[in-house]
């Protein structure tokens, strides 16, 4: 509802982190021969100069989350298309063991030369050869993840998120650990999120749920930036505005960051999307989240920041006050010659609508809604009400976007929702088909949306003339670019909560619900 441009007076503002351990003296600054200690510099911003590093659009493959750094989850030009995706087979698959709510996969590989890299929801990371599948090394952690998670890749190191605390890099040929730093501030606080690299720095989030806690009062998500050469925090800057968390820090949690930001290189901004303030939709004593009055800023909101020095540049929050979980999780960059300016910040999360935002100003542009809605207008309940999307609902996985044009996937699952009663994980999957739609990002028209057959939570994806998407129950489909026509299905081993990366001729999708779990390759003539 809101965009602001941040005032000039906090241009060398200091974001601060509430820090609320038990334990005395783990807030001592983070040294670069301090590898493994347990917060940065007592929460506040570290600024320094940022030497230049490998940026992942210089190496050819999928050598970022999104295949680039707008995020545009676009291979235009692969090899396969309408005409060719038929002769598709599977080249070889790896397993990748291990357990997970809905599998144990649930982020992209990346590519970069011929190894392909990837991270199952152990937290184990393996290194893959792209041609035969051969494992070439694995760094097993067996560290459980709630995810998402995954790999990034710059300045020859790999970087992840080890379980729920630590960030870790490892040397990009031998899996070797380099590095470790740990950024949760709580026993209760976590990190998920598959990172971001950009010019020697490496770009994560804690956020206010791990595997020992759910929305704990007191708990904040954090955005990050740390040195790629031993990870300590170049800046820090705080989802939740504010040092008494919206007045009420015993109950009160939200913010942080989920999915991989986007970066406009030419501009050096860097676009987060901010997760939603809890609890939701109350509590007894606080129904309709009025333990939190006002807007709950920066919660359901894009923050623009300067990707070097962690500057607020402008936000603009999508839902003020939020009661549904309506997180607003994915952005991306998206060029054309059609859109003023020749770009714009698109927008899209769990509240089933995609937002096109000025790229220098926060301003909205347009705003659709895609999907299936009901009640999610409402500002307060007064009983058991129906909601969709539901808090397990809407744009969960990541969009794409090509020649102007975004797709993204979207559950139809609704929750069960009442005043006085947090509702935390979950809706009601498999009562509704999905829905692919292309929208234009010049002026967010609807140019076709098409049901799917169950629950797309294989994000969308970009393949020459096509759009590709999987789903819980295990399919694979893709769609005509031009008209959403479904053009080829596949039954995939197993059920789906990843998204693939594509290489030319070759599809790397990871299925987290087979037996066992496996990243499966598929490729033209295999």
């Amino acid at each position: 509802m809101t965009a602001r441009r941040a005032s000039r007076p906090r241009s060398r503002a200091v974001h601060r982190l509430v820090v609320l351990v038990a334990v005395a003296g783990v807030l001592a600054g983070c040294g670069a021969d301090d590898m493994t200690t347990l917060a940065p510099d007592g929460g506040r911003s570290v600024t320094t100069t940022t030497e230049t590093g490998t940026d992942p659009t210089d190496v050819e493959g999928w050598p970022s989350p999104g295949r680039d750094l707008s995020n545009s989850r676009a291979a235009t030009d692969s090899s396969i298309s309408s005409s060719t995706i038929g002769r598709l087979a599977e080249a070889w698959r790896v397993a990748i063991p291990g357990p997970g709510a809905y599998g144990n996969a649930s982020s992209t590989p990346l590519v970069v030369g011929d190894a392909v890299i990837v991270q199952d929801l152990s937290s184990t990371v393996r290194s893959i050869d792209l041609v035969t599948g051969e494992v070439r090394w694995t760094r097993q952690y067996d560290e459980f993840s709630i995810g998402p998670n995954g790999p990034a890749v710059g300045d020859g190191l790999v970087f992840a998120v080890k379980g729920s605390d630590d960030v870790v890099a490892l040397d990009l040929d031998s899996g070797a650990e380099v590095w470790t730093r740990r950024l949760t501030a709580t026993e209760t606080d976590g990190l998920d999120i598959q990172p971001q690299t950009h010019d020697g720095l490496v770009y994560v989030s804690t956020v206010p749920i791990s595997v020992s806690g759910q929305y704990t009062g007191g708990d904040r998500g954090v955005l990050y930036a740390l040195d790629t050469s031993d990870g300590s925090v170049r800046w820090s800057f705080d989802t939740v505005k504010g040092d008494d968390l919206w007045g009420n820090p015993e109950v009160n949690s939200g913010g942080g960051a989920w999915f991989t930001p986007a970066i406009d290189s030419d501009t050096g901004t860097i676009y987060w999307g901010v997760a939603n303030p809890a609890p939701f939709p109350g509590t007894a004593e606080f129904p309709n989240g009025s333990s939190r009055p006002g807007p709950n800023l920066y919660t359901d909101s894009v923050v623009a920041l300067d990707a070097a020095t962690g500057e607020l540049r402008w936000y603009h929050q999508a839902i003020e006050h939020d009661i549904f979980d309506r997180d607003l999780i994915h952005t991306l960059v998206v060029e054309d010659d059609r859109i003023e300016g020749g770009k714009v910040v698109v927008a899209t999360g769990k509240l089933g609508r995609i937002l096109g935002l000025d790229p220098e100003t926060g301003e909205l542009r347009w705003d659709v809604a895609i999907g299936m809605h009901s009640n999610d207008d409402l500002e307060a309940l007064d009983g058991p009400t129906t909601v969709m999307p539901g808090t397990f609902g809407g744009v969960l996985t990541p969009p794409a976007a090509a020649d102007g044009v975004v797709y993204a996937a979207t559950l139809n699952a609704p929750s069960e929702l009442t005043p006085d009663e947090p509702h935390y994980i979950g809706s009601q999957l498999g009562l509704y088909p999905g829905t692919m739609v292309a929208v234009d990002a010049a002026d967010g028209t609807v140019l076709w949306s098409v049901e799917i057959d169950g629950d797309p939570l294989g994000g969308a994806t970009v393949v020459g003339d096509l759009v590709l998407t999987g789903t819980q129950e295990g399919l694979l489909i893709a769609f005509d670019r031009e008209t959403g026509a479904e053009v080829w299905r596949e039954q995939a081993p197993g059920g789906l909560n990843g998204w693939p990366a594509v290489v030319d001729d070759t599809i790397l999708w990871p299925i987290g619900s087979a037996d066992p779990p496996a990243l499966v390759a598929y490729r033209l003539d295999a």
